[in-house]
């Protein structure tokens, strides 16, 4: 039986590797055209950027596109911006007006190429009329630790935004925009992805008020106050700022996960696949897997061991604490907790960007040691689970998942072995 550890690794790279914007772009995109404008923004965007450059290498090439610091790659025709994430600073708001003014500038005759990717709604920051950059940034913190999912944090951000929710081809009309998409969201919708800057928004000002609702948001005073005028709703499908544009995903997670479940069955394990939907709060699904492993392990579950659980979307984390972290590392806290050093089973979880919230790590690892571990350190996992300091245990015991940019985002990815 190869090391439990190694097999991990090898799931989560896999993954990783199959979303890859090197090898994904090139296969989707058209034929070369003579001429193209580049415009995009995500945590892929630099490296699908440099994959465009490559694949059309005789095409009069300009724009820009924002990615994550640390993400850049060089470029030769395309301008690379790099800016905050997960809460937007100076650098995404100057990226944003110079992609709007970008775009308003396209004709009817051109191209307009856009390159999504997840995390581009945090770095495509351009505040609608009447609320500024720091309220914006106010609006982004409290999303971040409010617990909502990524459909509802992408709808209030559409409706406090003047580039995403189709703004930004309604900018570029009556230009052509074709979209390529890397998707990082459950169910792949393209107008969550990157809060859909480029397709049509079904959602309303009225489901942004949901959302803040719902979360008992505490707004400024000027972002309220435009939620509830309504006065400037986004583009909606069938409206003709649409008209002769077209979409096409380049990765998706779904991908990973078969690509990841293909190297399980080599070494010889089983493979039960949960899906790549995956949500709720990261704990309780972390609580909800291990219990599947120990059926496994006894003999009573979807498969036996040897077997391998592979999980993808995204969780949330409601913050109640003031810890580091990020949900892939508080999904490994429930694992832990709900597995109490079970033998025999083991488990990685990282998000395919390279990054776990907003640290240095992707993931973690959860073995059989993991409570001793953590004990003798002087740590509990109750303890991290209570101030969401889930980092902190890791970090300590040695159990941190470190790759590094990925220059992808296909979202979280979660892998039990069961020996």
């Amino acid at each position: 039986m190869p090391d439990p550890r190694d097999i991990l690794r090898q799931l989560a790279d896999a993954a990783i590797r199959a979303a890859d914007p090197a090898i994904r772009v090139p296969a989707v995109l058209p034929a070369a055209p003579a001429k193209a404008i580049v415009l995009g923004a995500g945590k892929a965007s630099a490296a699908m950027a440099r994959a465009v450059e490559t694949a059309w290498p005789e095409t009069d090439l300009s724009g820009l596109v924002v990615t994550r610091y640390g993400y850049e790659v060089e470029c030769e025709r395309i301008e690379i911006v790099p800016a905050a994430h997960p809460v937007p600073d100076e650098a995404g708001r100057e990226a944003a007006r110079r992609i709007l003014e970008l775009a308003e500038a396209a004709g009817p005759d051109d191209l307009v190429l856009a390159l999504i990717s997840g995390g581009g709604s945090a770095l495509l920051t351009a505040p609608a009329d009447g609320i500024t950059f720091e309220e914006k940034q106010e609006v982004n913190r409290q999303l971040l630790r409010c617990g909502a999912d990524i459909g509802e944090m992408n709808t209030l951000r559409k409706h406090i935004s003047a580039i995403k929710g189709g703004r930004l081809a309604a900018a570029a009309h009556p230009a052509r925009v074709l979209s390529i998409l890397i998707s990082d969201v459950p169910g792949d919708d393209p107008a969550v992805i990157g809060s859909g800057p480029t397709v049509p928004d079904p959602t309303t000002f009225a489901d942004a008020l949901g959302v803040v609702e719902k979360y008992g948001l505490a707004l400024p005073a000027s972002v309220a106050r435009h939620l509830e005028a309504g006065a400037a709703e986004t583009p909606k499908p069938g409206d003709p700022v649409f008209d002769g544009n077209e979409l096409i995903f380049a990765a998706k997670p779904d991908k990973s996960i078969e690509a990841a479940a293909e190297v399980a069955r080599a070494a010889g394990f089983a493979v039960v696949d949960l899906g790549d939907r995956v949500e709720g709060e990261a704990r309780e699904v972390g609580r909800e897997h291990a219990e599947i492993a120990v059926k496994c392990k006894a003999g009573n579950g979807p498969a036996s061991a040897p077997c391998v659980i592979l999980s993808g979307g995204e969780t949330t984390v409601t913050m109640t604490g003031d810890g580091r972290g990020g949900r892939n590392t508080e999904y490994l806290l429930g694992v832990a907790e709900a597995l109490k050093g079970a033998e025999g089973i083991y488990a990685v979880a990282c998000d395919t960007d390279g990054v776990d919230g907003s640290e240095d790590n992707a993931g973690a690892f959860v073995d059989p040691t993991t409570l001793e571990r953590a004990a003798a350190a002087g740590l509990s996992v109750a303890d991290a689970l209570g101030n969401n300091d889930a980092y902190t245990l890791f970090d300590n015991i040695g159990d941190l998942l470190v790759t590094g940019p990925t220059y992808t985002n296909v979202n979280d990815f979660r892998a039990v072995v069961v020996t």
